[in-house]
């Protein structure tokens, strides 16, 4: 079973209860999931052992937000270290590289924060229910990528259903070599094959984004941080009234806090078409109106009630072991506090129903979400304005010309071509070497220095080599926007990613936006389908179901 954190872990968070003045003990039980998409019958019922797993979505707010707290992270500063869960970052056999940093030595960073619903301590059986789950191991029912651009100018938050149809690769528990072999299964199982770091490979499969980091939250002790910080600022757009969820709003502006937070991070019957659609998007609202209250200046005080954060944050943790100290948490979330709140963006991977209750990628707009994160485009379509707008495909058969004759240029060819589930493709770096030598470069070689990534790119390292690289790039018809300036390599260094296992020249580029006439400025954010909210937004209002207006909400 996992997880198997050690049981001293478990006996402080069964001895702490509800201190701190969380009043989680109290809420009313969720019938509700997350996300739950496909799940709801209609018949009105809701499905059984679904209990309370909107507080793993909202613990995740908690995890961000307490560790870029001025001071939170140096409390008891040993004890709170000692407090943490570690678990190994990836789990797969084979694993991306880390993101290149860009010409000024910046390196974006990518975290994967992952909700559970583990009924392992009696706490937790008290707060989810389902006792008789509490032997299950538990499904990571909330996954959200948090990308941090590398000059931290922009952050981009991506959520996946927990019922996402995906490809779980093979993993091994390092903690009993117990190996689980690879399967398709719906994204939130694969928890259940060793612990996170099999769901951090699983993600680095969908989505071809390289996981720097992961933190897992499987505490329940939500109320407090709402509390701690004044209540939390919302809107409706009409009176509202969910039995279910015990949430009662009248219309307009409201700043909630203990239940009635709880409330509306659960609702679903209430918000838009009764769907998690709704939900969602209610979630990602609430997170954004805590970060501005944040931001705007509230402080955490209070010495109890920061001593209380303190430790019901990394009791409530497990990360990697990357993160594994206190400082090393304060320093991130120093890091992510330097973004402007009007530059974060919070989006839903775009997705369609499929068969068997699974949840898909949606064709095209999935994909595109994803690129714009592994290209460290921002969502928000800001880039463009800033005047960082990256690079099109190339669109005129005459793009800057080399400065230097061909023979002269060393070209550097890698294999990139292994995925987590792929072996690479033999001999790759090879032949595409001995393209190039045959159109002039004859000083291209292979390099067998070990490589994955998803993206095809040519990097070089100052503007004098950018001329060399276009001109490859010209060579093998790959696109301008997969030429990048990157400090880490010496010359140009080209890397064959998973999208070019076969063929000689570099497969036609097809997205809208490239060289086929579309629309590029759009394709430089995130599609609408993705349901993108900006940070700073704060005339959103969430729209009522009809079916729950009531004429007095109070």
């Amino acid at each position: 079973m996992y997880p198997d954190h050690d049981q001293s872990r478990g006996e402080a968070r069964a001895a702490r209860g509800n201190a701190g003045g969380s009043a989680t003990g109290t809420a009313p039980p969720d019938t509700d999931d997350p996300y739950g998409v496909g799940h709801h019958d209609g018949t009105g019922e809701e499905p059984p052992k679904k209990k309370r797993r909107f507080l793993r979505w909202f613990v995740l707010v908690l995890a961000v937000l307490i560790l870029g707290t001025a001071g939170a992270g140096y409390l008891y500063y040993q004890h709170l270290n000692g407090n943490l869960g570690k678990d190994s970052l990836n789990l797969g056999d084979n694993k991306l590289d880390r993101s290149n940093p860009n010409a000024a030595g910046q390196t974006p960073l990518n975290i994967l924060l992952l909700g559970s619903d583990s009924r392992e301590s009696d706490e937790n059986v008290e707060l989810g229910g389902s006792k008789g789950d509490r032997d299950r191991p538990p499904l990571a029912d909330v996954q959200m990528l948090v990308h941090v651009s590398a000059d931290r100018s922009n952050m981009s938050v991506v959520s996946i259903p927990r019922d996402t149809k995906a490809t779980i690769p093979r993993c091994t528990d390092p903690k009993n070599d117990d190996v689980f072999q690879e399967t398709t299964d719906k994204i939130n199982t694969s928890l259940q094959h060793g612990g996170p770091g099999c769901t951090v490979a699983t993600w680095e499969e969908l989505t071809g984004v390289p996981i720097d980091h992961f933190m897992m939250i499987d505490f329940s002790g939500v109320v407090s941080m709402a509390d701690a910080v004044g209540g939390v600022p919302v809107c409706v757009d009409n009176n509202v009234h969910d039995p279910q969820s015990k949430l009662r709003l009248s219309k307009g502006n409201s700043t909630i806090k203990g239940e009635q937070a709880l409330s509306w991070l659960r609702t679903r019957h209430g918000f838009g078409d009764g769907t998690d659609i709704g939900r969602a998007k209610a979630q990602h609202m609430y997170m954004s109106a805590m970060v501005r209250q944040l931001k705007a200046g509230t402080k955490l005080t209070d010495p109890g009630k920061l001593r209380a954060l303190a430790e019901a944050a990394t009791e409530a943790l497990t990360v990697d072991d990357g993160l594994g100290s206190v400082k090393k948490l304060y320093d991130l979330g120093n890091d992510l506090k330097r973004v402007p709140t009007k530059r974060i963006t919070m989006a839903t991977m775009p997705w369609k129903y499929g068969p068997n209750g699974y949840v898909l990628p949606k064709p095209g707009d999935a994909d595109r979400v994803f690129s714009l994160v592994r290209n460290d485009v921002a969502l928000d379509g800001k880039d463009k304005k800033d005047g960082k707008k990256k690079p099109a495909a190339t669109a005129s058969p005459d793009p800057t010309p080399s400065s230097s004759p061909k023979a002269d240029i060393p070209v550097r060819v890698m294999n990139g071509t292994g995925t987590a589930l792929q072996a690479p493709v033999t001999g790759r770096a090879g032949a595409i070497a001995g393209i190039l030598t045959g159109k002039g470069y004859s000083q291209a070689v292979a390099d067998r220095t070990p490589k994955s990534q998803a993206d095809t790119t040519i990097s070089y390292p100052t503007e004098d080599d950018k001329g060399n690289a276009l001109g490859v790039a010209k060579s093998l018809g790959i696109p301008e926007r997969l030429v990048k300036h990157s400090s880490a390599v010496q010359g140009i260094a080209l890397v064959v990613g998973t999208d070019w296992r076969e063929g000689n020249a570099y497969p036609e580029d097809t997205r809208p936006g490239d060289d086929k006439g579309g629309d590029d400025e759009k394709e430089q954010e995130a599609p609408d389908s993705a349901d993108a909210l900006r940070g700073d937004d704060e005339d959103q209002c969430m729209n009522v179901n009809p079916n729950y207006v009531t004429r007095a909400a109070g």
